[in-house]
């Protein structure tokens, strides 16, 4: 194997992993924003600036992983060739998570103005989807099932 690959799919793997862990961080500071009392405003003001932080940096990893997983897919063809069906599913996935960050901002923005529509029991079911997600990426990975 060629020795750049290598260190472009390290980094790939660390971003990805990084991201996810935004990824799952940041569901949870929406919990605790649903559960916060209306009265305790600088415990809701503490959340919702840790939310837009968490946001950031997360945006931040997310650009890199993707970055590093298009070089992987493009420069040394990984997924090409036959039986690779697999890579299209993971890509699938991957804007699913995409999507899945730009609606925890939506949410942490509606908590922001005061209009959220659900309550802590939704935001922890809604805390599951990226974990969902990254062990299907991962399986895919691994396992290329096809």
């Amino acid at each position: 194997m060629n020795a750049s690959f290598l260190w472009v799919k390290a980094f790939h793997i660390v971003f990805v992993a990084s991201w996810f862990a935004g990824l799952f961080y940041l569901p949870r500071i929406l919990v605790n924003l649903a559960m916060v009392a209306p009265q305790s405003t600088a415990e809701r003001e503490r959340l919702l600036l840790m939310g837009r932080k968490l946001h950031r940096f997360t945006v931040m990893l997310m650009w890199p992983a993707l970055g590093l997983g298009l070089v992987l897919w493009l420069a040394y063809g990984v997924g090409r060739g036959v039986d690779q069906q697999w890579l299209y599913v993971k890509l699938v996935l991957v804007a699913f998570a995409v999507a899945y960050q730009h609606v925890c901002l939506r949410q942490l923005k509606a908590f922001e103005r005061g209009a959220v529509r659900h309550g802590h029991r939704w935001y922890r079911v809604f805390n599951e989807v990226a974990v969902l997600l990254f062990a299907a990426i991962v399986v895919l990975v691994v396992v290329k099932p096809f």
